[in-house]
């Protein structure tokens, strides 16, 4: 591939990236008017003609990974998993 064709790709390709992170805070806009809305009017869903959105609070339970370190080292060690990959960055 061409310098000038790599040069076109990544111009392309931040201009998505800028288009996406646009559209990003559109969504978290609007979800944000929705919660504001269902807060407001203290329900966890709302139903309309052809959508339902829901706001319910999710209880998980997780690892804490750095306290077990903390705590027992020796024990988190020997379950450590260690995994490879690749990270594209683009600057």
């Amino acid at each position: 591939m061409s310098i000038d064709t790599m040069n076109s790709k990544i111009a392309e390709l931040r201009e998505l990236r800028r288009m996406a992170d646009e559209l990003a805070e559109e969504i978290k806009s609007l979800q944000d008017e929705i919660k504001a809305e269902m807060t407001a009017h203290a329900v966890d869903t709302l139903t309309g003609t052809d959508w339902k959105a829901s706001w319910k609070v999710v209880k998980s339970s997780r690892l804490d990974g750095k306290s077990l370190k903390d705590a027992l080292p020796d024990i988190a060690a020997q379950f450590m998993k260690e995994t490879t990959s690749r990270r594209f960055l683009l600057s």
